[in-house]
This record gives structure tokens, sequence and C-alpha cells, in this order.
């Protein structure tokens, strides 16, 4: 199932994430709308393939310079979005 997420406080404009139809738990694709493009997909390459619950555990809370908060929180932010609609 592909969901549309819109992070705020971010460079990244959006956040299209895709999430296995059978288990409803495991991420299949990540994709980010701007940001630093290398460390966007970097953060997405590391996260398909595994559960929702072990990268929100891993990227919630993070923060980027004197931001109070990060595209990886934005994802994590995401996925607890999707968890609530399931």
């Amino acid at each position: 199932m592909q969901y549309q997420y819109t992070p705020k406080g971010v460079c990244s404009r959006g956040i299209l994430i895709d999430i296995d139809d059978g288990d409803k738990s495991t991420i299949n694709k990540i994709r980010f709308v701007g940001g630093c493009s290398g460390n966007t997909q970097g953060v997405a390459a590391l996260c398909e393939g595994q559960k929702i619950d072990d990268v929100v555990a891993r990227l919630d809370g993070i923060r980027c310079g004197m931001k109070g908060t990060s595209c990886p929180d934005q994802l994590a932010k995401a996925l607890k979005a999707i968890k609530e609609q399931a």
C-alpha cells in the first residue's frame, strides 16, 4: 500500500512510503521528495525491508542541527501515522 506524507520543519517536501500489503508492517520502498539527496537516499535504503516498529525506534527524535526535527524523525512520524491507520 502506498502512503504519502508531507513533512514539517525540514528541507524535504514529501515522503512516499510503500508498505507490504500482506503483513502491513514491512517497509517495501521509501522515496523522499527534496531534501539532502544523498542523506535521504541513504536513510531510505537502510529502512527498506525493515519492520515499521524497528525503524521508528531508531529514527524517532533525531534532530538536524538546531531544528527540533529531521528528515529521519519525519519518516518516523509518517510511519507512526501509517500504523495508526492500519
